[in-house]
């Protein structure tokens, strides 16, 4: 596969697009952003600072002053790796809100757009298919019940040691699913050329072995 080509993968928080996507950019050589990790780490660097979403100029300001790298399945912020700092339901939330921000997704999705127009790459978020690569040649929309979600968010967020319960984990779930679903810029959704492929009842092998499949 030497032409270079994009593979957009979208769908709900805790659906396993991450997992599935690093899992694909392997099996395929090929780079794999995490565009919802880009987020996260804006929305990480946005509390540390104090800074919050009523407050366009300081966030216009942040972006400015901000680096966002991938290296080695390592997400780098301002040169230091973040990687399990940005992954709680605090941090969660706080992504959800700043990627409804149209200067975050404007800005964001240039540099997505940028890094995708270079090599063949693997992105998983909520509007790849539809905003950021609306031309990928592969498109993928993972989902599964909200309560499955719940359970493999809430045993991941346990085995860090995180003091969580799982009605908290739904509760942030669903809680997310609304607020992404419905608001105003870049609102999660399925593109119509996009395959569904509900993960609620398949492993993790047998999701990238079909997706795989399909691209091979």
């Amino acid at each position: 596969m030497s032409e270079i080509f994009q593979i957009a993968v979208d769908g709900p928080s805790g659906a396993g697009k991450s997992t599935i996507a690093k899992a694909i950019a392997r099996k395929l050589d090929i780079d794999y952003i995490d565009t919802g990790a880009m987020y996260r780490a804006l929305g990480y660097k946005m509390l540390q600072l104090g800074i919050t979403e009523e407050e366009p100029d300081k966030v216009a300001k942040l972006l400015a002053e901000t680096e966002i790298d991938f290296s080695k399945g390592d997400i780098i912020l301002d040169g230091s790796v973040i990687n399990d700092l940005i992954r709680t339901p605090e941090i969660s939330m706080k992504a959800s809100a700043c990627s409804a921000l149209g200067i975050v997704r404007k800005h964001l999705v240039k540099v997505q757009q940028e890094m995708g127009a270079k090599k063949s790459v693997i992105m998983d978020g909520r509007d790849i298919g539809t905003d950021v690569f609306p031309n990928a040649k592969y498109k993928f929309f993972i989902t599964a019940t909200a309560e499955e979600r719940a359970n493999r968010r809430y045993k991941e967020l346990c085995e860090k040691g995180e003091n969580v319960s799982y009605e908290e984990t739904l509760e942030s779930i669903i809680q997310r699913d609304y607020n992404d679903s419905h608001r105003e810029v870049s609102p999660l959704r399925k593109a119509d050329d996009a395959e569904e492929v509900d993960t609620t009842n398949m492993t993790i092998d047998e999701v990238v072995k079909y997706i795989c499949d399909k691209i091979k």
